[in-house]
């Protein structure tokens, strides 16, 4: 039960946080590549909690000093995500060298994770009360969502089994 109200929170963290980042990101900012910074969802909650310009710079200058702290967690996940690919294409599956690997993953994962909930959690400070409420609603009504996913999934792939087992 802990660990799935662990995963939960998580979700819910990195739900805010995706947030926040495309509050950060005004209407015409970049559209190309995946600079987690850009891309095309980016400007939607902006314009959503209408945001001011001043709240989207602070936002954006939040999330531009955090990126050397980023950068190299970004870059060991791609390196673990390389080496774990390499593994099972190379024809010679190891499973210790596959459970390091995930190790040392799951660890820069941990490190993410703190990370992103910290600059989600500053983001949200530069909300005004109303925009905070407007979010949360809105994150409400996705776990809501997610749940209910989750059960029919839970429903669908274990039919012989009831909800309280």
């Amino acid at each position: 039960m802990k660990s799935s109200r662990t995963k939960v929170m998580v979700g819910v963290l990195g739900t805010i946080l995706l947030a926040i980042v495309a509050l950060a990101q005004g209407p015409g900012g970049p559209r190309h590549g995946h600079d987690f910074f850009g891309g095309p969802m980016m400007g939607m909650f902006g314009d959503f909690l209408d945001l001011t310009d001043a709240q989207r710079t602070q936002i954006k200058q939040i999330f531009d000093n955090a990126k050397p702290t980023l950068a190299p967690l970004w870059q060991q996940e791609m390196q673990s995500h390389k080496a774990m690919r390499q593994l099972i294409t190379s024809g010679n599956f190891d499973q210790a060298k596959a459970e390091a690997i995930a190790n040392q993953a799951s660890q820069v994962r941990a490190q993410l994770e703190v990370q992103h909930a910290l600059l989600a959690s500053q983001a949200y400070q530069i909300l005004t009360a109303d925009q905070k409420t407007k979010l949360n609603d809105f994150l409400a009504k996705r776990e809501q969502r997610f749940q209910e996913r989750l059960q029919r999934h839970q429903e669908t792939s274990d039919p012989g089994q009831t909800p309280d087992q």
